[in-house]
């Protein structure tokens, strides 16, 4: 069979420590110098000030995770660590900002709430131009980082920041249960129409054994756009290329086409009925405890709903499904890509040249390697190409690393960042089929990931989304009719969709091919 490789049968689980990936989606590296000077940074460049650094909330403290003591005797810089707390981090960083803390470095989330902040500091001139800092100490940081990232980040043509890219990242897809097909001699869906069909026989013969409680198909309320399914219709990103322009997804013909879909599989009792109010732990929930056949899964959950799983139903048997095509032969998952965190100094620094320094003597190769991901033979081993991690001391010494990441190699953290998802060979199953056994041509990066900071979008998107989320969501369960979608694109369209649309195709006029 086609997709017998992700023919998981749950069985007994390693005990392997934590299924996290540290905090990132994936796609850092390496530097530039030699090993020798950065073991002897410290020994040849004279004293170096104590440096202060506020960074994003992490479980450990940053002072006494071992990535500390390894930075501080590679690169000769101490640094004493802050961090911003887990709720509203945004609003504690303006505050630090506002009273000019005097820290040397500060990283931040990549979201649009942190580029937004970013943007901001800098055009009031709270931030430190690193142009000039960066051409003069930063030999690593030119050349691990690429020109089109440092493009994205730039403010008013300067730099401000050093940004820290994420790489094409497929995140979730539809978890179908294998055993279910199997028991009724069905084949995995490749199509929509083929899909439709398995879930009218899951609803009909209830492979489940659950009766009147067997569900075909549950997802989320607040993510009424089903992974892999939205890609059938075109529309596997927010913003997707139409003709060479960006349209969002309500203002694409497809839209109406999806919700008429969706709508229709809700009506037949198709999808869970409690679709609208359920959340991501009771969608899971109902999959673990053996009530549904298909639900959308993200692979960092893969091992923990295989464990839950296996604890309720022993015998179930589960597989991500292809890329489903649809009517007119469209298909693909859509794919994060953008900044995963950006580092900036802001004008309070006292130490401006040594914090740039600081994060150029951590691109150092073996320096940066060590940092990613420990020291071969300890934390990994390397063999026929392949970073493995040695567990438990991974865990234990490297598992919070990406949180020291001030900047990446673009193309060699990738290749070394995937140790982390050999944690557990389920969870890198899952990964590794949604990432590197799909056809290229099916994973669609989202357009706006390198994107700068645009104003009117920024201000705009969050409660535009929202009211395609909600908009969606009461189409499927029959409380909006799909007739009324030009109304509701009217509505959007003043909700300021107009306005981001004139802005995001403003600067995607510049720089697409």
């Amino acid at each position: 069979m086609k997709n017998k490789w992700l023919l998981i049968p749950v069985v007994a689980s390693l005990a392997l420590a934590s299924t996290a990936c540290g905090g990132s989606s994936g796609d850092e590296a390496g530097g530039a110098a030699s090993p020798a000077a950065s073991a002897t940074v410290a020994a040849t460049s004279g004293p170096k000030p104590e440096l202060k650094a506020l960074m994003r909330w992490m479980k450990d403290d940053y002072n006494t995770y071992p990535v500390a003591k390894m930075l501080e005797e590679k690169t000769g810089y101490k640094v004493m660590y802050d961090m911003l707390p887990a709720d509203k981090p945004a609003d504690k960083l303006n505050l630090l900002i506002a009273s000019s803390e005097p820290y040397d470095l500060i990283s931040v989330g990549g979201d649009n709430t942190f580029k937004a902040l970013y943007a901001d500091y800098a055009q009031k001139g709270a931030l430190v131009d690193l142009t000039p800092l960066i051409d003069k100490y930063g030999p690593n940081i030119k050349k691990a980082i690429s020109q089109k990232s440092f493009d994205a980040i730039k403010v008013n043509g300067k730099i401000f920041a050093i940004p820290h890219t994420t790489s094409v990242t497929v995140g979730s897809d539809l978890m179908i249960r294998k055993d279910w097909l199997d028991k009724l001699g069905l084949p995995v869906p490749t199509t929509l129409d083929e899909l439709t069909n398995v879930l009218k026989q899951f609803k009909d013969k209830d492979p489940g054994g659950n009766g009147s409680n067997n569900l075909p198909l549950s997802l989320r309320g607040d993510a009424p756009m089903l992974d892999n399914v939205i890609g059938a219709f075109g529309l596997s990103n927010a913003w997707n290329d139409v003709g060479g322009k960006l349209i969002p997804r309500a203002m694409d013909p497809a839209f109406k086409d999806y919700l008429t879909y969706m709508s229709d599989l809700y009506k037949q009792g198709l999808i869970d009925k409690e679709f609208a109010i359920n959340k991501d732990a009771t969608v899971k929930e109902k999959f673990t405890s053996g009530k549904v056949g298909v639900i959308p899964v993200n692979w960092a959950d893969v091992p923990t709903i295989a464990d839950a799983l296996k604890k309720n139903v022993p015998t179930a048997e589960y597989l991500y499904l292809p890329a489903l095509k649809g009517k007119d032969g469209k298909a693909g998952f859509g794919a994060s890509f953008g900044f995963d965190r950006l580092t900036f100094v802001p004008k309070s620094s006292k130490h401006p040249e040594d914090a740039v320094k600081y994060m150029n003597a951590k691109l150092e190769e073996e320096t940066f390697k060590n940092m990613a991901i420990g020291e071969e033979g300890k934390h990994y081993t390397f063999k026929d190409g392949v970073y493995s991690p040695i567990l438990p001391i991974f865990n234990d010494e490297r598992n919070q690393a990406t949180n020291y990441l001030t900047g990446i190699d673009e193309v060699k953290y990738p290749i070394y960042w995937q140790a982390r998802v050999r944690k557990d060979q389920r969870l890198f199953d899952a990964w590794d089929y949604l990432n590197q056994k799909q056809p290229s041509e099916l994973k669609f990066a989202n357009p706006l990931g390198l994107a700068p900071y645009l104003a009117q979008y920024a201000k705009d998107n969050a409660q535009l989304e929202q009211l395609v989320t909600d908009y969606a969501t009461k189409v499927i369960v029959g409380g909006e009719q799909v007739s009324g979608l030009d109304a509701f694109i009217a509505k959007y369209k003043a909700a300021g969709a107009d306005a981001s649309y004139k802005e995001v195709n403003d600067w995607y006029a510049t720089v697409k091919k």
